[in-house]
């Protein structure tokens, strides 16, 4: 289990890791920068829409099963 978004590797990592974000809301949800549901959601959209990106500016390597899937994605 993880509540981590570095260790996230399959559905059960996942589970856990949304897990403690609920827990982390629950305990002060409104010192998060995006303090309801609408505006995280929204936020976490556009964070998964510029993975890519964001790997590439923090100097980190794609992992290798988003670089297959970008791939796929970019032959679309």
């Amino acid at each position: 289990m993880t509540n981590s978004p570095d260790h996230v590797d399959g559905r059960e990592d996942l589970a856990s890791f949304v897990r403690s974000l609920h827990r982390s809301y629950a305990e002060g949800g409104e010192a998060w920068e995006n303090a309801d549901l609408a505006a995280f959601l929204e936020a976490l959209a556009a964070w998964i829409d510029d993975a890519d990106g964001w790997y590439r500016n923090a100097g980190h390597e794609l992992p290798a099963h988003r670089r297959a899937r970008s791939l796929v994605r970019d032959r679309l």
